[in-house]
């Protein structure tokens, strides 16, 4: 399904323009201080990850922020680029983000011809990445059963979706482009050995340049492998203040 495609992004654009060594605070209010990591080039712009922490030091919010002009003078070719967390947003149990830009989509391209982004926000780390080969034996991890409760409601694990790096995808298969609609936005997760690896939202160009104000509820599985806080909902929208795309992790929820 997405073999041809992944494979050629295997070599990954990676620009890290600011060192990560210390979160800084740029929010603050009485509740929550949001600490952000260090910032990556996209194309005009950059892309930072941030963490949102209540009071108590609990995560609430995990997001990617796409600055002014980071949608614009994209590749014309597929790139990846790796976004880091800040340090306190570790403790959420999400390690790094492999923002995966597809200027003209990929398979199945009649679902996933459009240009989009694939926002991977990793549960393991990149040295575990490098493991997973998609190869010979490997395949059985690909596709190892993740066990009842450890699949989300409407969610299958699709044959042919495993990738090198990554691990297979887990579709929900009532998802309205998986049903006859235009491709807009769609929450994939991902899984190797049975665990549940990413979470990815994947949503097109075209969508983000709408200006989008979507807070879509999460379908979460019953069990998790991993403990970890894990989103209730994906918040997608653009802030007319500083001119940045957000794509959030939002109402992040503890699991074990």
């Amino acid at each position: 399904m997405f073999k041809k495609y992944f494979s050629i992004i295997i070599v990954a654009l990676v620009l890290v323009l600011s060192s990560c060594s210390k979160d800084s605070n740029p929010t603050n209010t009485p509740t929550e201080t949001t600490y952000t990591g260090a910032s990556v080039a996209l194309g005009n712009g950059t892309a930072t990850c941030w963490v949102k922490m209540n009071t108590s030091g609990v995560p609430v919010q995990l997001g990617l922020s796409l600055s002014e002009g980071a949608l614009v003078s994209l590749p014309d070719t597929m790139a990846s680029y790796i976004v880091p967390l800040p340090s306190k947003a570790l403790v959420t149990g999400f390690n790094h983000i492999s923002l995966d830009w597809n200027p003209m989509g990929h398979e199945p391209s009649a679902i996933y011809g459009l240009p989009h982004f694939d926002f991977h926000f990793y549960l393991i780390s990149q040295e575990e990445r490098m493991m997973i080969t998609a190869m010979g034996s490997d395949t059985n991890n690909l596709y190892q059963n993740p066990g009842a409760g450890y699949l989300a409601a409407g969610y299958m694990l699709m044959p042919g979706t495993g990738v090198p790096m990554m691990g297979a995808h887990a579709l929900d298969v009532t998802s309205p482009e998986l049903n006859g609609a235009k491709f807009t936005e769609t929450l994939i997760y991902g899984y190797y050995k049975g665990s549940m690896v990413f979470v990815e939202p994947m949503i097109t160009l075209e969508y983000l340049n709408s200006k989008p104000t979507l807070m879509k509820m999460v379908k979460m599985p019953a069990k998790f492998a991993k403990t970890g806080y894990y989103p209730s909902y994906v918040n997608v929208n653009f802030n007319s203040t500083n001119k940045n795309n957000m794509i959030i992790l939002d109402s992040l929820q503890m699991k074990m």
